[in-house]
């Protein structure tokens, strides 16, 4: 026989939800909260007993019974629970509070994976540097046409530049771009005059490899056509772009050179910033680094570009990032750059050894 009246059951659940109120008022641990709920919802406690003795009832009084008592269970559950997360907001604030600024709430601290290629930070300083000129940046493909590498660049079937010595030629009969200058050709036929464009990307050649020489290294190509273009704009422009990409002043000379694509052509060198221009093997004993060949282009590669050459000149240059790279971070030797070297792949303030600016040979 059952221990309550319905009527007896009701009163008996109110006093018990009433007494849970009460305890939880002053309940202020999450341990002491757990052992209430144990003292109520356990099988021996004082609701729980209740909720087992619901089989004594008569069938035709259970199901009344049963609902009547779940629903103080539900009650009474979620009381326990609100009381929890109160207590667990409490403990969280007061670790807040114990640890300083500390929020648990925001992101996690992300870990950097790696660092930028010093070639590749010179890089990204010098579009942003043409950008801010009015230049856009172009690309072509590495593995290039023998036209766009040589013949629309005014570079004869005959000059050594296209023997072995100094050209991968790949089977297809195509090679793999010596300089990229192609992209001076492509840009012509795509936009046009006038034009302003920077080309940078990755060159090879067949070099014999020492401190400054590599087989594979990058450049980027810059191409001006315009109305009354001259080389004191060029000579101008070299100028300002360099002394941006050091952050400082360097030293500069010009001299003459020769290259098909050009007339006249033009050598700007860069006083060695690993010496000081003191000499060293990497200037090759001379105290200067050849940075920038360049030139008024000639008439000859802007008519294959279809640009009128009565109305229009312009200058090209090939500026060497390769080499930058190593005047901007004081990198002694080129080789360093393609040899998976983590010397070349972390941040340049961190670089040590002898193959860096000042140390010891």
């Amino acid at each position: 026989m059952p221990s309550y009246t319905l009527e007896q059951l009701t009163e008996q659940l109110a006093a018990i939800e009433c007494e849970v109120r009460r305890n939880l008022a002053e309940v202020t641990q999450v341990d002491a909260l757990r052992g209430l709920e144990s003292r109520v919802l356990g099988k021996q406690g004082s609701l729980g007993a209740l909720i087992s003795s619901v089989k004594e009832y008569p069938p035709e009084q259970r199901g009344q019974v049963g609902k009547t008592v779940n629903e103080a269970k539900v009650r009474v559950k979620g009381l326990i629970d609100e009381r929890l997360r109160t207590l667990e907001s409490a403990a969280s604030q007061a670790e807040v509070s114990a640890a300083g600024a500390l929020d648990p709430t925001l992101p996690g601290v992300r870990r950097p994976l790696g660092s930028v290629h010093p070639v590749t930070a010179v890089q990204w300083e010098i579009e942003r540097a043409f950008e801010r000129l009015g230049f856009t940046v172009e690309a072509g493909p590495e593995m290039e046409e023998e036209y766009n590498n040589f013949d629309a660049l005014n570079i004869p079937p005959t000059h050594p530049a296209r023997d072995m010595q100094d050209t991968f030629w790949v089977d297809n009969g195509k090679v793999l771009r010596t300089h990229t200058s192609p992209v001076q050709h492509r840009a012509m036929i795509k936009f046009g005059a006038p034009l302003r464009i920077i080309a940078p990307g990755r060159c090879f050649r067949y070099e014999t490899i020492d401190a400054s020489h590599e087989n594979t290294f990058h450049q980027v190509e810059g191409l001006v056509i315009d109305r009354d273009i001259s080389l004191a704009n060029l000579i101008a422009m070299a100028q300002t772009l360099l002394r941006e990409v050091m952050r400082r002043e360097v030293k500069l000379r010009v001299r003459p050179g020769y290259f098909p694509f050009v007339e006249p052509g033009i050598e700007i060198d860069m006083n060695c910033q690993i010496c000081g221009g003191k000499r060293c093997p990497t200037c090759k004993q001379s105290g200067w680094v050849e940075i920038l060949p360049a030139g008024m282009v000639h008439p000859n590669v802007l008519a294959a570009g279809k640009i009128d050459t009565e109305i229009y000149t312009g200058f090209a240059f090939g500026l060497g990032l390769t080499r930058l790279a190593m005047m901007k971070y004081g990198i002694r030797d080129i080789r360093v750059l393609n040899s998976g070297d983590l010397r070349a792949l972390v941040a340049p303030e961190r670089f040590g050894g002898p193959l860096l600016r000042g140390a010891e040979n």
